[in-house]
């Protein structure tokens, strides 16, 4: 019969875009690449990627730096809203600008969010099958990482807001068999040069 092994889940936010979202930048291509190069050594056995350009592209960068490691498609790892809080899950003082800045986003992605997320939380998460530790790469974007690390820290369900990743930020959880997932790295930028760490964050947010 076969056992359990431990997962190492790396999370990635895709490279900076353009205005259009049609592509990356010349700086989204050099954080994809310098990434790639952090996790040359890496024993990655796949790169998952969300379907949208900028994630593609980010993942054929990231693997052009690494030795035969695939690339695969992944409609769970794209854009979506992974959980539409009720009024009463939220923190009183905040549920109006919370609930504010969700509904200003399209239906389809409010609509067909939540079983996505329910989609990655069965494909990405838990220790694999087997005997053998497994680790993958999943190039997705700001709310699905925030929605697998507050799973992961079992916060509440509509706590993925407010968790803000960098660009080619690197995250890593470590499911293991009998044991509360660890987030073992959380938005570590340390491969990229200052000037690139915190593109798409708001100037609130760059430290």
């Amino acid at each position: 019969m076969a056992g359990t092994a431990t997962r190492h889940l790396y999370l990635t936010r895709h490279g900076e875009a353009s205005p259009d979202e049609s592509t990356l930048t010349d700086d989204g291509r050099r954080q994809a690449v310098l990434l790639g190069e952090r996790l040359r050594d890496s024993p990655l056995a796949v790169v998952h990627h969300g379907p949208l350009p900028r994630a593609e592209q980010t993942a054929e960068l990231i693997c052009g730096r690494l030795d035969g490691v695939p690339s695969q498609p992944s409609e769970p790892a794209g854009d979506y809203l992974p959980h539409l809080p009720e009024r009463e899950e939220l923190p009183p003082d905040s549920a109006d600008a919370m609930l504010g800045h969700l509904s200003r986003f399209p239906a389809e992605e409010r609509e067909h969010g939540p079983g996505l997320a329910r989609e990655a939380l069965a494909r990405f998460t838990g220790p694999v099958e087997g005997d053998e530790p497994r680790h993958e790469l999943v190039v997705t974007h700001n709310f699905l990482i925030g929605w697998l690390v507050r799973a992961a820290l079992d916060a509440p369900k509509w706590r993925w807001m407010g968790l803000n990743h960098a660009h080619a930020a690197l995250t890593v959880i470590r499911y293991a068999p009998g044991r509360p997932a660890s987030v073992l790295v959380y938005n570590d930028t340390g491969h990229l040069p200052p000037r690139l760490r915190r593109t798409g964050f708001p100037p609130e947010l760059r430290l």
